[in-house]
């Protein structure tokens, strides 16, 4: 026998063997076995709702964060039926999440600490490990405004065991991730855009990137102008707000000095759950210790040499309202990015713009470049103020295409 006719042997053999062995292996096998789905119906509060039953727990049914995506919905229509009113339907929630504890606020974050609100007392706790922003696309388990279910050991030490369904939020790319979003703030009615007319100087773009994002997010946007005291013409300073109040949105104009506006404020702010926003300096803290003295807020001094105000809230808190509703203040954004917002997209949140935009001669008009484009005449003609369409073409250029 030559080499190679043993070589070829020798690897025949070695195949036989093989055979027979996953052979042998498929007769001790265990039967495979059946998964079976079926369906649980429960009914709360006169709603009934499903939960797909997997009865091989062994095996993934549903394709993943299906589950969680069920349990979301099932809490978000709990949650519902409890701002309605009902208090005991907390306790369900809790069941349906398989968390039990006792229902509270999100009122400040610090790293993995969260501060939270049980009725007329509050608890700092940690979060339950088995927490995670995994698959919800944001990069933070908790923020401000978030209900919350928490246990309490003798100790008086808190845990978060789950966070219910939020009903809003207010959100930004994260700054390393960009392909995520980091809450700012969650299940709020309003977005109270402040903006200061001097010290620092008053910035457009910035009021326009948070109206995108109120409309973004359904939130409800007021303007207001704070530290009109320092108007050297209050009329300039009113016609530069008019076009915003032209397409119906709330400007109030304000002085957290002179008190100027504060009585229009409050009754803006009254029974809502309302975030504000705005650059550092522009007078968010002394304009809500104006609205309800006694509130507990450090207020700084504008820079004097770069005109830009000092950090002097350095977290997301939430603040109960004596007249009804809460605040949350921020700290102040130099910038405000926009998540999962494209080039194409931007002109539908100007209004006026989408108006025009029908009548361009390019259908893909960027309303920047083209000729034949019906927004930039308008410009030219004054009827688009040029105010307006300089922070539409600031931002279109920071989007990606």
């Amino acid at each position: 026998m030559s080499n190679r006719e043993e070589k070829r042997w020798r690897h025949n053999q070695a195949a036989k063997t093989m055979r027979s062995m996953r052979k042998e292996i498929k007769r001790n096998r265990k039967p495979k076995r059946v998964r079976r789905k079926d369906w649980n119906t429960y009914q709360l509060h006169g709603l009934d709702f499903l939960e797909e039953v997997d009865y091989s727990q062994n095996e993934r049914v549903m394709p993943r964060g299906e589950r969680e995506r069920q349990r979301a919905n099932v809490r978000l229509g709990l949650e519902l039926l409890k701002r309605e009113g009902d208090q005991t339907v907390v306790e369900e929630v809790s069941a349906v999440d398989g968390a039990h504890g006792q229902p509270g606020t999100v009122v400040e974050v610090s790293r993995d600490l969260c501060r939270v609100e049980l009725g007329q007392r509050s608890l700092v706790c940690t979060l339950r490990g088995s927490l995670s922003a995994e698959e919800t696309g944001y990069t933070n388990v908790v923020a401000v405004g978030d209900e919350v279910i928490i246990s309490e050991n003798k100790a008086g030490q808190g845990v978060v065991e789950a966070v219910l369904a939020r009903r809003s939020v207010l959100a930004r790319p994260d700054v390393f991730r960009s392909h995520l979003q980091q809450v700012v703030v969650a299940n709020v009615d309003q977005l109270l855009i402040v903006a200061s007319w001097r010290e620092p100087h008053i910035w457009l773009e910035l009021i326009d990137r948070y109206l995108i994002a109120a409309q973004k997010y359904s939130l409800l946007p007021v303007i207001c102008v704070n530290k009109i005291d320092l108007a050297e013409d209050l009329e300039s300073c009113r016609a530069t707000l008019e076009p915003y109040q032209g397409l119906g949105y709330q400007v109030i104009f304000t002085s957290a000095l002179t008190g100027n506006g504060v009585g229009t404020l409050r009754e803006a702010l009254r029974r809502r759950t309302s975030v504000l926003a705005g650059l550092s300096g522009v007078g968010k803290s002394s304009l809500l210790a104006t609205v309800q003295p006694g509130l507990q807020l450090r207020v700084g001094q504008v820079n004097e040499q770069s005109g830009e105000g000092r950090h002097t809230t350095t977290q997301v808190v939430l603040h109960r309202l004596e007249m009804g509703g809460c605040v949350v203040d921020t700290p102040g954004m130099r910038e405000f990015g926009l998540s999962s917002l494209r080039r194409g997209e931007l002109a539908n949140y100007y209004p006026e713009i989408a108006a025009l935009a029908t009548a361009c001669h390019f259908g893909d008009c960027a309303h920047i470049y083209e000729p034949g484009c019906a927004v930039k005449a308008a410009v030219q003609q004054g009827q688009l103020p040029a105010s307006r369409h300089n922070s539409y073409q600031k931002i279109y250029h920071s989007l990606p295409a």
